[in-house]
């Protein structure tokens, strides 16, 4: 070899690493586009899940097959409700005396209940008649007292501690009513559940609690990651489970009145667990259950706290006989795998057919086919997060598909969007003859510039939703958006971005010369927009269809605008607190909304406006209000457009 290699000494061709460089640059490249997709749609899917979209619209499943499941009726159950209802209040005043409750108590006993649950609090007592319900809960073991936990309320004073309960309750995050707190271990002898108390006192049987305390692992129990729930920490405190509902109003109920006039059947108290508890509106003892998201009326449907005592112990119940539906609750870590199981084959779908158009129907058909199988496990109890798996299956057959070809493809859709189609013309003609001045390195640098922004969202879109297919909806929503987007960008406005139901439009960018005519022309714009609405809502109306009702928040002021993204995506974003504020004053109480369109405009916009135009509008002054994520406040005021008799065809469910 070390002769060879002297021979061949100045024959020995000189290599050449800017070719072996570029191979291997070129691999490194290809490397890096080929699993970027996949590592986006991973962090995509990461992102639903810490965000909590996942859990929120896990649990707005839950809710519809809850409210849709059939239910068994309350009133075959040993359970009768004795219900403070506003007549009472009317007749016997509030807060009513403590011995009208011993009569009522007295007249229980004497028919034969069984255990009787006082969810009242009552540790400060009422009228001349103190000591005599005191007395009642100190001789009568029949008797339950309720403390709570989180507020400090202590029990009835006197009630030993074997008859004292907590009636703390599992709200979550969104205060609905789902989970049942059945038992705490390792407490002392008064903290114990109120529906748990009752029921040992009922039947003089503590086997039950011997049984829930032994069966912590069941997977019937919550955890804080189990079914739709990530990381509800009040899920994993206690026993918990899913609260079992039956037929909403089915238990037997009569009020205190009829108690105390005798007019209560005696099969009613006769060996039942009694519960006396508000069912007055007045007295806001109400909560809010999955049937309260889909409730049919002019009003929201909520359920008594006494009632849902009364599931609670009716589940107990069920449970002593060997009849309740367990069910099955999907621990996290099962969770965890069947969404990387469908997003496994989600990418396998996507990467497995040469025509694109056949990848999607294949996928689109599986994701059918996936999302029915969870719903009907999860009406038959079984719940497993539903979305995860969906979205994961859908978010990395995207990815194999971009990796296929359509990101250069989207890449040259949103330039054209940002030149030409979210703006107006004349605005896209500027921005290409001062691209030289504008552009660096193919980005628009960061600039601080003077806007005003409009922020716009859809009324109603989840009620409306539930009256359109799909496409039906899409098509739905482009009418009312074309309106807006028509309006803006004839006046020099740019639409930003359009966030799911609504959109972000700009006046002042990227090219500002008068912050005058940016706040004008954003007023111009929403009275243009009320105007097209009214049109579109007449067509709606003849079409059957519910009205287009939308909410604007307008605001002046100073925003970071250019370029964010890598160098596989950028896009044109304006941030700061001028479009949080707008952002704010769209979603401000958006219960005070009346007509076709509301729109709340801050001060700093009222300003730039000329005197003329300011006193020819009509303003509805609201005051100084609070915004989130800002600690000055704003001056608000409703710009007010259009009659009264288009107020009301606009209004939900018209």
């Amino acid at each position: 070899m070390g002769k060879a290699s002297k021979s061949s000494g100045n024959q020995r061709q000189q290599p050449q690493p800017s070719k072996a460089t570029g191979w291997r640059s070129i691999t490194a490249r290809g490397i890096a586009r080929r699993i970027a997709p996949y590592l986006g749609g991973l962090c995509l899917l990461a992102v639903i899940q810490v965000s909590d979209v996942a859990q929120t619209l896990d649990l707005l499943l839950y809710d519809l097959i809850t409210t849709l499941r059939p239910a068994a009726s309350g009133n075959k159950q040993p359970i009768t409700i004795i219900g403070i209802e506003e007549n009472d209040i009317q007749r016997l005043g509030w807060p009513i005396d403590d011995g009208l409750f011993c009569e009522a108590i007295d007249l229980l006993g004497k028919n034969g209940a069984l255990a009787i649950g006082f969810d009242i609090y009552r540790d400060q007592g009422v009228g001349p008649n103190q000591a005599c319900l005191r007395k009642r809960f100190r001789n009568d073991p029949r008797l339950v007292s309720i403390f709570n936990l989180a507020s400090g309320i202590p029990a009835i004073p006197g009630t030993p501690q074997l008859q004292q309960s907590y009636n703390d309750i599992s709200l979550d995050h969104d205060n609905v009513i789902r989970r049942d707190l059945v038992h705490v271990t390792n407490q002392n002898k008064a903290t114990v559940a109120f529906p748990l108390r009752i029921v040992e006192i009922a039947t003089g049987d503590k086997q039950l609690r011997q049984e829930i305390e032994a069966s912590t692992s069941a997977n019937t129990w919550l955890t804080a990651n189990s079914g739709g729930y990530f990381r509800e920490t009040n899920a994993g405190l206690g026993i918990q489970r899913l609260l079992l509902f039956r037929e909403p109003g089915s238990f037997k109920t009569f009020s205190l009145s009829e108690l105390l006039d005798g007019s209560i059947p005696n099969e009613a108290i006769q060996d039942h667990m009694v519960l006396i508890g508000s069912t007055a509106p007045s007295l806001r003892d109400l909560y809010e259950v999955p049937h309260s998201r889909f409730s049919k009326g002019a009003m929201q449907f909520f359920m008594p706290g006494v009632e849902i005592h009364a599931l609670r112990i009716a589940a107990l119940v069920d449970q002593q006989n060997g009849q309740l539906v367990q069910g099955f609750v999907m621990p996290g870590w099962g969770n965890l795998w069947i969404t990387l199981l469908t997003a496994g084959a989600g990418l396998a779908l996507g990467e497995a057919f040469l025509t694109l158009r056949r990848s999607v129907l294949v996928v689109v058909t599986t994701l059918v086919a996936v999302s029915a199988s969870l719903m009907i496990l999860l009406v038959n109890y079984v719940w497993i997060g539903t979305i995860m798996p969906v979205a994961g299956m859908a978010i990395m057959a995207g990815s194999a598909w971009l990796r296929r070809g359509v990101v250069s493809q989207q890449h040259q859709q949103q330039i054209k969007r940002l030149l030409g189609q979210a703006t107006s013309p004349a605005i896209a003609k500027q921005l290409w003859e001062k691209r030289d001045q504008l552009l660096k390195n193919g980005r628009f640098e960061g600039q601080q510039l003077p806007v005003t922004v409009l922020f716009s969202d859809t009324a109603n879109f989840t009620t409306v939703s539930e009256h359109f297919k799909p496409a039906e909806l899409m098509d739905w929503l482009n009418r009312g958006m074309a309106y807006c987007v028509t309006a803006i960008t004839k006046r020099g406005g740019v639409v930003n971005k359009f966030t799911g139901d609504g959109m972000l439009a700009v006046f002042g960018v990227p090219l500002s010369d008068d912050p005058k005519a940016d706040a004008r022309a954003a007023i111009e714009a929403v009275i243009e927009i009320q105007d097209s609405l009214v049109k579109l809502n007449a067509e709606l109306a003849k079409e059957g269809a519910p009205a287009n009702r939308m909410r604007i928040g307008i605001h002046s002021g100073v925003v970071l605008a250019g370029s964010m993204g890598s160098t596989e995506r950028v896009e044109y974003a304006v941030i700061g607190d001028t479009v949080n504020c707008a952002s704010r004053l769209e979603g401000f109480e958006k219960d005070r909304h009346v007509g076709v369109l509301r729109v709340l405009v801050s001060s700093s916009t009222r300003e730039l406006l000329e005197d003329e135009l300011n006193s020819s509008l009509h303003w509805d002054e609201w005051g100084e209000i609070q915004v989130k994520g800002r600690e000055e406040p704003l001056l608000v005021a409703e710009l007010k457009m259009g009659s009264e008799q288009e107020a009301q065809q606009a209004r939900p469910n018209q």
